[in-house]
């Protein structure tokens, strides 16, 4: 394995060991918790130009198949982990986690003291980052990282959303069979906004009795809203998807406009804070952001703990709360994890109900949209 080096901006110079693409890369740096489903990460569109550090040592064990694919590709702009297997062992396993690194393009990283990376982003927060597998000198790799657009500045929605309309007809993965469950007959029609979805949400909507149509991020609110107005679909869900949520300013105005025509939402992640900042509440960033796959969230009608996988870095505020009610918080720094808007058919979470971190406690608020937009079609009636 090639040698490669690490740069972060907050000085630290690391060296490692290249498995995956090659190259020189720049990238957001967060560390994620999960035990499990590295190959669902890596193809998180969630994770477009960020580095992932795992804090699992052992990744690679179980390769990865085709149908555990998030999405059509791999997003990261690489992984860092302490030890990589380049052996697999799993039944299902097609091919190595390197080979599909090396198809999309991703950095894979290895032989790196994770703990002490994680320790590093949990004290100083998420933080820029350079890797090269070309560049060794540290005040070259530091130049070019001073020069590189932050992840602020970057619409990576582009990238990863959808250029033309299709269907979406599987649902949930049935593991007694070993394959994914055929539609349900749906009970109502909705469009889903793609800033970046995963296929596990769509495959939950799917479950729940929604007739799944995926749109692209440029899809003409207009036309949208007709179709609401003229009952050909019954309500619209906003995706996840990668980078600040404030830089949106067009998918803020499209959010708007479906609010003033009262058509049925549901967001997850960053459709949830793109529904606060549409409502006027912009969202902030936490100093190490929400990933992995072991957060307990409250629910505060049931007040039942539910273990939740997240993958955040930006959050809505407090003051929120003036025009919505607070549904879910976190109970590891008590920040707000899902919201109802008062007087309003919208409600959002920001943890992913649809990953089943092992528990699948949090698949129940998929039937809540399916119930809130049979509510508001019986009124249309």
């Amino acid at each position: 394995m090639k040698k490669v080096w690490i740069y972060l901006e907050h000085g630290i110079f690391l060296e490692g060991k290249s498995f995956g693409a090659e190259g020189t890369k720049t990238g957001e740096i967060v560390f994620n918790t999960s035990m499990t489903g590295y190959q669902e990460i890596v193809t998180d569109p969630s994770y477009a130009g960020q580095f992932v550090t795992f804090t699992m040592p052992e990744i690679g064990n179980v390769g990865v198949n085709g149908e555990d694919f998030e999405s059509r590709a791999a997003w990261a702009k690489g992984i860092i982990v302490r030890n990589y297997q380049h052996r697999y062992s799993n039944f299902r396993a097609q091919k190595s986690l390197q080979e599909l690194l090396e198809q999309f393009d991703v950095m894979g990283i290895c032989d790196i003291d994770t703990r002490f990376l994680t320790k590093v982003v949990r004290d100083k927060g998420a933080c820029m980052m350079i890797a090269s597998t070309e560049i060794s000198d540290k005040d070259e790799l530091a130049q070019l990282l001073s020069a590189a657009p932050h992840i602020e500045e970057i619409d990576y929605i582009k990238t990863v959303s959808t250029k033309k309309p299709y269907a979406h007809t599987s649902a949930t993965y049935d593991a007694r069979v070993f394959r994914y469950k055929s539609a349900p007959t749906p009970k109502a029609k909705i469009y889903v906004y793609d800033f970046g979805v995963k296929r596990n949400i769509l495959n939950n909507l799917v479950e729940a009795g929604l007739e799944v149509e995926v749109i692209p991020h440029t899809y003409d609110v207009d036309d949208v809203i007709a179709d609401y107005a003229a009952k050909k679909i019954d309500g619209v869900f906003l995706s996840n998807g990668p980078g600040d949520p404030l830089i949106l300013k067009d998918v803020h105005a499209k959010i708007q406009k479906l609010l003033a025509a009262k058509v049925p939402m549901f967001g997850i992640c960053l459709g949830h804070q793109l529904l606060s900042i549409a409502h006027g509440y912009p969202t902030y960033k936490l100093k190490f952001g929400h990933h992995g796959g072991n957060h307990p969230v409250r629910n505060e009608a049931t007040k039942r703990v539910e273990i939740t996988a997240q993958n955040h870095n930006y959050n809505v505020p407090e003051n929120i709360q003036e025009i919505a009610e607070v549904t879910h918080i976190n109970l590891f720094d008590n920040t707000i994890e899902g919201v109802r808007y008062k007087d309003e058919p919208v409600f959002s979470v920001q943890h992913h109900p649809e990953a089943s971190p092992g528990p699948h406690e949090s698949a129940y608020i998929f039937k809540e949209f399916v119930d809130l937009i049979l509510k508001e079609k019986e009124k249309r009636c």
